[in-house]
């Protein structure tokens, strides 16, 4: 989940005695530094190892390996909130596991939620290796981004073809232009959001999967460089023209890979 990121503020009513907050502690890598409370200090640890390890397989993934990437004074910091109750306290999404702001290079994040260090972590570190290839120009479609980012969980990346064939069985399936117009806030249908992902990540694979890995990486630096996104795609992918022209091509490829 992508949004701006929120400091930490706490809080007290006047004459209501309360414990002062854990202090902040740090772990830090050569790419990574981990914030954390009252979290033992073994899943920072690992948070530190989980991190470098994908950051490692999403450059690679999404073939930006002559990307320079990011180290020492340009850390990317990781902000491990002790449960649900303190995230979503410091004016984080209620249905989210984890927000990011890439410009900032920030992860908000809990380690109660199930999944975290195979989903929450890839997404939100794929968030901003995304944009460290693209910049933050507003011809990024949304759904783009968040594709990067499901693609990034194993799991959602195995499954998210599947579910979008069922969805385009059952007359659920979201038009690719309606996708592109779509946007998600805090009062998004959680069903939405789910359909948005799914799709999201299943589109970006069919990007990935189907052609040489250059050409994704081709989209991407046109993005960088202020391509309006319809320009990119046709210089990236040459046959796509437009967003139906991507759609129906997208549909056939889950057509023919139907197991």
């Amino acid at each position: 989940m992508r949004r701006g990121f929120a400091c930490v503020c706490f809080l007290l009513s006047a004459g209501m005695a309360c414990a002062e907050p854990a202090a902040w502690q740090e772990q830090k890598s050569e790419h990574f530094i981990v914030a954390y409370q009252n979290v033992p200090d073994s899943f920072a640890q690992q948070v530190v190892d989980s991190a470098e390890e994908y950051y490692q397989d999403t450059m690679t993934t999404l073939g930006f390996t002559r990307y320079k990437g990011w180290a020492w004074d340009r850390r990317v910091k990781i902000r491990v909130y002790d449960s649900r109750r303190t995230y979503t306290g410091s004016s984080h999404y209620a249905w989210s596991a984890g927000q990011v702001d890439p410009s900032a290079r920030e992860i908000a994040t809990f380690p109660s939620q199930n999944g975290f260090f195979d989903a929450t972590l890839p997404h939100e570190l794929g968030h901003i290796i995304f944009h460290e290839a693209v910049g933050f120009g507003d011809n990024i479609p949304l759904w783009l981004d968040e594709g990067v980012a499901m693609y990034q969980e194993k799991a959602r990346r195995l499954g998210a073809d599947d579910d979008v064939r069922a969805m385009i069985a059952n007359g659920t399936f979201i038009p690719l232009a309606e996708l592109d117009r779509n946007g998600l806030g805090a009062g998004t249908d959680q069903a939405l959001v789910q359909a948005f992902y799914t799709e999201a990540a299943s589109l970006v694979g069919f990007m990935i999967n189907k052609y040489e890995t250059y050409r994704f990486e081709r989209l991407c630096r046109e993005l960088k460089v202020g391509t309006p996104f319809a320009w990119a795609l046709k210089k990236a992918y040459m046959e796509f023209d437009d967003l139906e022209a991507l759609e129906k091509a997208w549909k056939g490829y889950l057509n023919e890979t139907a197991g």
